[in-house]
């Protein structure tokens, strides 16, 4: 049987997406990264001074347009009160007390943090006003310091503890744990393999490797340290990656508590899950269930119970999947910001395509709630 070229052709296989990927919002101007959505439907997201122009750091999805939250007053970063102001928000979380959380990195442009701004603050969601602030101490926060993400367990001491990733790029990676309540903070797992690049690793995003790319210099690797962070849903274990890594590590949350817990114990109680593909941004639900952004193949994978990773998004919108956040109404929400095509990468060509984009995708589970 002999066809036409050109109807054989509309025959041909191609990939095929898997899951339903639903739109929630476009963004024309600074590129998104972290989101977060509250009890009462209320989307919040992070704008990161990386080099766009970014009026204010973290905003409100409100009415079809994004407003400065709390105001936009604190969001005018102020160096000479860096504690009080916010510089470059990476990620926000709702915990399960009703409180929106806002990580500051205080380093735009993934410079060294600004001393003293490195810090996470507490917005109280019925009253829509700061009501905690805790900055990190410097011995938490080095100068090669980018916290990146933050999970929380409010059953923990007085008032719960926060875990931190550490997603340094020219520094030991790590693990930092606060106290909610003393404000006190330390370092676990600092420059451990589990916290640092695979040197092994070398990602191919969209058909290319991805690295630092400059005209007339050869590609550099881009690697970064412990990124995604998750939190299982007793509250025992604490999952995370390095973005420049394919594994999926775990350890128990009691020896990261532990102050006195030496650093032998602690990484002899960490975890090599095998791997989960290349994964930015990690997230857990109420049914024991983890779920990790693959960057390389346009996918969000869900991590069943018995240990195996189910896709359950494919598509070729979901270009470079951020950070990720279970709600309450039974979806996984996450930005599709194409980190990947920012100039760094493509010896100065800026190649994002606006809008970036908020997705959900349905998975009939709840956020992880330890209070």
């Amino acid at each position: 049987m002999t066809q036409s070229l050109s109807n054989a052709a509309k025959e041909l296989a191609s990939d095929r997406p898997i899951g339903h990927i639903e739109p929630v919002f476009e963004f024309y101007d600074a590129m998104p990264t972290g989101v977060t959505v509250a009890g009462d439907g209320r989307i919040f997201i992070t704008f990161p001074r990386w080099g766009d122009d970014v009026p204010f750091t973290v905003g409100l999805i409100h009415e079809g347009r994004v407003i400065p939250y709390p105001d936009a007053t604190i969001n005018a970063f102020d160096p000479k009160r860096p504690g009080e102001t916010l510089g470059s928000v990476q990620s926000v979380v709702v915990d399960p007390a009703n409180r929106l959380w806002m990580l500051d990195t205080a380093a735009p442009g993934f410079s060294a943090p600004v001393v003293g701004g490195a810090k996470l603050v507490a917005v109280d969601l019925a009253t829509d006003k700061v009501v905690k602030t805790i900055v990190l101490r410097s011995s938490t926060v080095l100068p090669s310091t980018y916290v990146n993400d933050v999970r929380f367990d409010l059953r923990r001491g007085k008032g719960g503890v926060a875990y931190i990733t550490d997603s340094s790029i020219r520094g030991p990676g790590g693990i930092i744990v606060v106290d909610l309540d003393s404000g006190e903070s330390w370092r676990k797992l600092s420059g451990h393999s589990s916290t640092s690049p695979d040197p092994a690793f070398v990602p191919v995003v969209e058909g290319e490797r991805l690295a630092i790319r400059e005209k007339g210099k050869a590609p550099a690797p881009f690697n970064v340290a412990s990124d995604g962070i998750a939190i299982s849903a007793d509250g025992a274990t604490l999952y995370y990656c390095p973005l420049s890594s394919r594994h999926l590590f775990a350890v128990p949350t009691t020896l990261l508590i532990d102050r006195s817990a030496s650093e032998i114990d602690v990484e002899e109680a960490v975890v090599d899950l095998g791997e989960k593909g290349a994964s930015d941004g990690l997230e857990a639900d109420d049914r024991g269930r983890i779920y990790a952004g693959d960057y390389e193949r346009n996918s969000v994978r869900q991590r069943q119970a018995d240990g195996e990773w189910k896709t359950i998004a494919h598509d070729p919108r979901i270009l470079w999947p951020d950070t990720l956040s279970v709600a309450s109404d039974g979806y996984l929400y996450f930005t599709a910001n194409q980190l990947h095509r920012q100039a760094q990468f493509h010896e100065g060509r800026d190649l994002r395509q606006k809008p970036y984009t908020l997705f959900r995708v349905k998975i009939d589970g709840s956020s992880v709630s330890l209070k």
